[in-house]
């Protein structure tokens, strides 16, 4: 066991949600995954990561390492990981805390622990090792991950046609017979992507905000009238139920939120000027 502190090992507070510890938990293990990362110390980061995160997505172990920190799993006060202390050994049984399909996806994600875990264990659990794949990284744009898309790629002189499932995100793998993809994702000068939800900045002015008004948003399926209620304060945000990204598996769909960002006059003229001190007055 690692006796650095398992909220710095993934870089959140300890008031962090649930979800805000599986998203640090799942870039931390891409970056750091062996098969990705070369550097000297990336067995033993990637297994200081998964440590933490097995702990603190466990509700009970959190609220034990909250109270009493590493020693609540020292001798004598139980093993987090159970017998043999392999922080992956729960995988297997029903119920197991590291659920590998929801953290990275199935179809079109790392929906098998063989592949996230190989280049740790030297090659596989059971001492199988699995011949070595061409790996592709191949950078698509914002809309393609959302919607979906093909590309086409050369491997040893053929030609494959990749099929980008719609809701695939930054790492997201397809695996074919004898090479692996994973995308880079370009991002949007638009939307800003959590998950499957997305957020949009849009300005609106500081009279709209005052008296409400209609205005147009930008969404993922094209621009879309809405109604700016009078009073709108800076950083108002509105919920726009299950328009955000299609799940890669099933048909849910994210939320869109807007935010909306207030615009001030930087210039007056002294008619305006006097009309807002008459405002400011009365």
């Amino acid at each position: 066991m690692t006796t650095r502190d398992y909220y710095d090992i993934l870089g959140v507070n300890k008031s962090a949600t649930a979800a805000e510890i599986k998203s640090a938990y799942r870039k931390l293990a891409l970056k750091w995954h062996p098969d990705r990362n070369k550097d000297s110390d990336t067995h033993e980061k990637f297994k200081e990561i998964n440590e933490a995160y097995e702990v603190l997505s466990n509700s009970d172990k959190k609220a034990k390492y909250d109270q009493f920190g590493h020693a609540a799993f020292s001798q004598g006060g139980g093993n987090p990981f159970g017998a043999g202390g392999n922080p992956f050994g729960g995988y297997y049984q029903q119920g197991g805390n590291i659920n590998f399909e929801d953290l990275f996806g199935g179809a079109g994600g790392f929906s098998d622990p063989f592949d996230i875990f190989s280049g740790f264990f030297g090659g596989g659990f059971g001492g199988q090792r699995r011949p070595q794949k061409t790996h592709y990284s191949l950078k698509i744009d914002f809309d393609d991950a959302v919607k979906g898309a093909e590309k086409t790629i050369v491997h040893q002189g053929k030609e494959y046609t990749v099929k980008i499932p719609a809701g695939a995100d930054e790492g997201t793998q397809i695996r074919y017979s004898d090479f692996d993809i994973s995308f880079v994702v370009r991002p949007s000068k638009i939307f800003q992507r959590e998950g499957y939800d997305v957020i949009v900045n849009h300005e609106i002015s500081f009279t709209q905000a005052i008296l409400g008004g209609n205005t147009t948003i930008p969404t993922l399926n094209g621009d879309l009238k809405i109604k700016v209620r009078s009073g709108t304060q800076p950083g108002t945000t509105l919920r726009l139920t299950g328009k955000g990204i299609k799940h890669l598996k099933g048909n849910q769909h994210g939320d869109l939120y807007i935010r909306f960002v207030i615009k001030l006059p930087t210039h007056l003229s002294n008619k305006q000027k006097d009309l807002l001190n008459k405002f400011e007055e009365s």
